[in-house]
């Protein structure tokens, strides 16, 4: 399966681009992601605004300009670029999804549905998932319209939420103290 890893958000609560963070041994968050999803799946592509601010090689798949950081860009652009009839999609500041979880989403897929899509105790990740291009039309709809509310198109179509219990696998990196959390738990684990 194609992995997407989207890594064109504002990053507003970062204050700073946090695709572009270090992480690991990596000298950004963007980088560490590809070459772990590189080690799982067949095929990675990065959805970004811009190539430009990576100093790595990757299969970049770009946002339209014109639109503002909208994940509905990123996925009508992954449908256009490429001929799979599913993704599998991950939100760059999620560093601790792993193998498990990924198979979990793939052997909970079936014929029928337009989505299956992680969920936790704290609510839905639509961003760790994977999507069918039977979505492409209400996604080009949703763009055109500027309408981003990705929640309302899974509740509103065939969408199996598939349920884990460790949030920490899920953690995502939005603010400051959360990055930093990430950091000390990954040196954690890399012991």
């Amino acid at each position: 399966m194609h992995c997407i890893l989207f890594a064109g958000g504002k990053s507003s609560r970062m204050g700073k681009d946090k695709s572009l963070l270090p992480f690991g041994e990596f000298p950004t968050l963007t980088q560490f992601q590809h070459e772990r999803l590189g080690k799982l799946f067949t095929r990675v592509s990065v959805s970004t605004k811009t190539a430009d601010k990576f100093d790595f090689d990757a299969d970049f798949i770009l946002d339209p300009e014109e639109v503002d950081y909208a994940p509905t860009a990123g996925f009508v652009s992954a449908f256009h670029a490429i001929a799979d009839e599913r993704i599998m999609v991950l939100s760059v500041d999620t560093p601790f999804v792993d193998y498990a979880i990924f198979q979990t989403l793939i052997d909970a897929d079936e014929r029928g549905l337009d989505a299956v899509i992680a969920k936790t105790a704290t609510g839905s990740h639509p961003l760790c998932g994977i999507y069918h291009r039977s979505l492409l039309e209400e996604f080009e709809r949703m763009l055109h319209e500027g309408d981003h509310r990705l929640g309302k198109l899974l509740a509103s179509r065939e969408t199996k939420y598939v349920e884990f219990t460790d949030e920490e696998a899920f953690a995502n990196l939005n603010h400051p103290h959360e990055y930093q959390q990430a950091l000390s738990r990954f040196c954690g684990q890399d012991k």
